[in-house]
């Protein structure tokens, strides 16, 4: 699976992008046919503290899925990204098991 993170507004630490990395990686055991991820770190300009964000998108053969969540923290926002993604993998699994 090809990652590719990005980041607006800010520059992630090391230990940020392995932990995001680590986190999408994980989809592959809902799918093995994820093509590829690419991940969004923005850093939202507002007087509120739930301000970091994250949007994934993922790649699957026939299939675009898409995630935005916001909170406190960039892993917080990727963990909630992660399982909303979850979510819809094991839909679309679902979709074409039914077909």
């Amino acid at each position: 699976m090809n990652i590719k993170i990005n980041s607006v507004r800010f520059s992630p630490t090391s230990k940020l992008e392995s932990f995001v990395e680590t986190k999408v990686k994980k989809l592959g055991q809902y799918s093995d046919a994820i093509i590829g991820a690419e991940v969004f770190l923005k850093l939202e300009n507002t007087q509120d503290t739930d301000n970091k964000v994250a949007e994934i998108r993922v790649d699957i053969p026939g299939n675009e899925l898409f995630v935005k969540k916001q909170s406190k923290t960039f892993e917080e926002s990727t963990d909630n990204a992660i399982d909303a993604l979850k979510r819809q993998i094991t839909k679309v699994k679902e979709k074409r098991r039914g077909q």
